[in-house]
């Protein structure tokens, strides 16, 4: 064997000569889509370009946020605006909302924190898994470091960043209070899916009744439940056919909001500009004491849409974004919520519906009808952020099996859920039907926001210390400004929790025992299979027939395991006379990146001796990447598997000598080898550990020799190349059988009993009603193999 090849003691598989091929496999992607990514990877945008980008984020990022002036008098004034003096003041508790939050935190800084684009909760917390081991499921290995896009800082040993880092690692319960804020986290945000919608398009439909005032409001919510259907009936389309319509839309929404801000200033009161100075804001708290404080819960709406702006980050740079905030938001949303003040001074019984009052009657409907336009492409922004938002929870192993389907050919980012939409629907026009007005849905949706601002807050100020390593004194900074704003709208909301705020938290805590029961169930089967892999030992002791026939075809056995043999593979062989001529234990496992390249996706190694005909092939993908088990993928991992045997064998005839210790475990130092991208193989100088048992019987095996020192002549080399890719071609024509494991997982009777209802009841139930592993592969029942077990965990 090949110079410096070790064999780890549990799994038998090489360690020195561990190859990740790296075979570049063409795949179809829109040329521009391509050049627009190299583009942001360089970080170097023309002019124009930047326009264009800046133009189209306002239709996919911006669309929530701008739909906001919609509601937010009416939620800040429920029962009637009593001075008008209350209207500068909370007009200037607005501008400086909108300058603290999204401008500052969000646009220029909270958006730099993107993982390669990616945004989200959980695009935070795999930045900080790779920064810290702080990853609750340990199927990472060290090669996967060595991916393109797994970037990570260095820390020095005494730095505040590596204390920092120490201490999150100290103890699993950190790590799982990490990952259960990042969960809270999600859940409110997918609560913000379903409360966005609702309150978006009954605010907009509610402008039939404004013309027609003897109207019922069972008809406004009847407009907005058909909306709503509408909009959700079609999520299966996507917004590639679409997308196109939406910034122009969201473009010409800005413009008139902003323009007919400027009317209403000019028209009634110009004075509403005295709101700039925060003096106001002081006198607004000590004139309406406990009713000005409860009333930020309406204020803060003029933020929402902010937390969804960082979870749609993925197609476009953050300068892109910050340009169309600065230039076209930011402005027209001050215009338009200081041209609405303006109007209520002089027309305060017109707070219930005061953005449709101040618009002049000329152009009401043309506004009306892109006021709803607009309220439907902020609903879609916000489920495709919800979409992205599980797809990532998916990959981590926070959510249950369920479809996802890609919409879109040019953009990968672009997904459909079709049971998260239905059920999306099912709670937004329940939530719409229910409350049938904005005031309760707004206090909800303020409950959701302000707790996934408070998330972010903290996972940022880890990603400070430990992705930027900045002072200590900034991030302080950061950390207590941000706390002091968002826990005083925080508290706010907890006044309003008996007025709708209470709808948020349901929603949420459902998703919370979902989401943590299906986390807390696959972290405990994954530690049993960890614990319960077969030796190599026993491997090797049955012989390169395994004790058993081996019938012609290849196995494909599916395991969750990165290294070693799984249990399953013991319990089929124990309860079956035969195996197949070729075994490929095939490991698919998403990795803390938003995606893994196509060249770089595979990891194939071999398990024991050449005469066993066993191998190990691992798909790596990101959070972002969908896997589906397809001709595709199966001509892929057969592609990397031939490769390797044919590099293998390469590599035999280059190697020098290596002696194995008979006793114990020997150190050598010898040249390892790494072949990537387009097969260019490099060698070097590494420490390889070899287990005695298993490096006897390796050398000692018919096609290696009988000599601890390997030498093989290239015609020999070659000789045995040509044979075993004629015997795996022969095996892959004699058929290719997947061989899954139908697993049910128990508590063990001694358990606590939360852990009992958490695995037989809760954990259980999801296995149950998810999709089964042989569907979301794709697996024709012909070729299917299922091995049932019992698992107690």
């Amino acid at each position: 064997m090949a110079s410096g090849m070790g064999v780890d003691e549990d799994s038998g598989e090489t360690k020195g000569g561990m190859w990740e091929l790296d075979q570049k496999l063409d795949q179809p992607m829109d040329e521009e889509a391509g050049r627009l990514r190299n583009m942001y990877r360089e970080k170097t945008f023309s002019s124009l370009l930047l326009l264009r980008l800046a133009f189209q984020s306002l239709g996919v990022v911006y669309g929530d946020l701008g739909t906001s002036p919609l509601y937010v008098f009416y939620n800040t004034f429920p029962h009637g605006i009593d001075d008008t003096e209350d209207v500068i003041g909370a007009l200037s508790l607005i501008i400086y909302s909108l300058t603290l939050i999204p401008l500052l935190k969000y646009v220029f800084i909270v958006c730099r924190a993107n993982d390669n684009g990616q945004g989200g909760t959980f695009a935070l917390y795999s930045l900080l898994c790779r920064h810290a081991k702080i990853k609750t499921i340990p199927n990472q290995h060290r090669t996967d470091e060595e991916l393109t896009t797994y970037s990570r800082s260095t820390f020095h040993e005494h730095s505040f960043a590596a204390k920092t880092k120490r201490w999150l690692e100290a103890y699993p319960f950190r790590k799982t209070s990490l990952l259960i804020l990042v969960v809270v986290g999600t859940c409110m945000l997918i609560g913000d899916g379903i409360l966005t919608p609702a309150i978006s398009v009954l605010s907009a439909s509610g402008g039939i009744k404004v013309d027609h005032p003897k109207m019922s409001n069972d008809v406004v919510v009847v407009v907005a439940v058909i909306i709503l259907v509408f909009l959700f009936s079609v999520q299966h389309y996507g917004t590639d056919r679409v997308g196109w319509l939406f910034a122009p839309i969201v473009l010409l929404w800005f413009l008139l909001v902003g323009g007919i801000g400027i009317y209403n200033i000019w028209k009634y009161d110009s004075s509403v500009l005295r709101a700039f100075s925060p003096v106001y804001i002081y006198r607004y708290f000590r004139r309406r004491k406990k009713d000005g404080w409860t009333s930020l819960g309406g204020i803060m709406l003029s933020i929402t849409g902010t937390e969804a702006l960082f979870a749609d980050l993925a197609h476009f740079p953050v300068s892109a974004i910050q340009l169309a905030f600065t230039v076209i938001v930011f402005p027209c949303l001050l215009l338009t919520y200081t041209g609405q003040a303006a109007y209520l001074m002089q027309n305060k019984e017109h707070v219930v519906d005061a953005f449709y009052r101040s618009i002049p009657e000329s152009i009401y409907w043309p506004v009306f009808v892109v006021a709803t336009l607009a309220a439907i492409v902020a609903s879609q922004a916000t489920i495709t952020a919800t979409f992205s938002i599980i797809k990532q929870a998916l990959a981590h192993g926070c959510f249950p099996r369920v479809k996802v389907v890609h919409t879109s050919k040019k953009f990968l980012g672009q997904i459909y859920i079709p049971d998260i939409n239905w059920i999306l629907m099912i709670l937004c026009i329940a939530v719409t039907a229910g409350f049938r007005n904005q005031s309760q849905i707004g206090n909800a949706y303020g409950t959701a926001v302000v707790i996934v601002m408070l998330v972010t807050t903290f996972l940022m100020t880890l990603i400070m210390l430990l992705v930027w390593r900045c002072h200590w004194v900034l991030v302080l900074l950061f950390t207590v400004l941000s706390l002091v704003v968002e826990c005083t709208y925080f508290s706010a909301v907890l006044f309003k929790v008996d007025q709708g705020g209470w709808v948020p938290l349901v929603i949420a805590a459902a998703f919370f025992i979902i989401m943590y029961a299906w986390h807390y169930g696959t972290v405990k089967r994954y530690e049993f299979e960890m614990h319960s892999k077969v030796s190599m030992a026993w491997i090797l002791g049955l012989g390169p027939s395994l004790g058993l026939v081996r019938v012609p075809g290849i196995g494909l056995v599916y395991t969750e395991l990165a290294s070693g043999v799984p249990h399953i593979f013991s319990h089929f062989i124990t309860n079956l006379p035969a195996v197949h001529s070729v075994v490929v234990f095939v490991c698919v496992k998403y990795l803390p990146v938003y995606t893994v390249p196509e060249d770089e996706r595979f990891l194939v190694k071999r398990i024991g001796p050449k005469s066993f005909h066993m191998f190990r092939c691992v798909a790596r993908y990101g959070y972002k990447d969908l896997h589906k088990r397809d001709e595709e993928f199966e001509r892929k991992l057969f592609d990397n598997l031939f490769l390797f045997v044919r590099l293998e064998n390469m590599m035999e005839g280059c190697s020098d000598s290596d002696e194995y210790s008979l006793y114990g475990q020997q150190t050598q130092n010898s040249a390892g080898f790494l072949l990537r991208n387009n097969g260019n193989l490099t060698t070097g100088s590494s420490n390889f550990t070899c287990s005695t048992v298993d490096s006897i019987i390796r050398v000692e095996s018919p096609i290696q020799g009988n000599n601890n020192t390997v030498t093989s002549s290239g015609r020999e080399s070659s000789q045995a190349e040509v044979d075993e890719m004629e015997f795996l071609n022969c095996c892959r024509d004699a058929g290719v059988v997947h061989i899954l494991g139908n697993t049910v997982v128990r508590a063990r009777r001694d358990s606590r009993f939360y852990k009992k209802i958490a695995i037989d009841y809760i954990y259980a139930f999801l296995r149950k009603m998810c999709r089964e592993n042989s569907v979301i592969f794709n697996i024709p029942h012909e070729s299917l193999l299922n091995v049932g077990q019992i698992f107690y965990v």
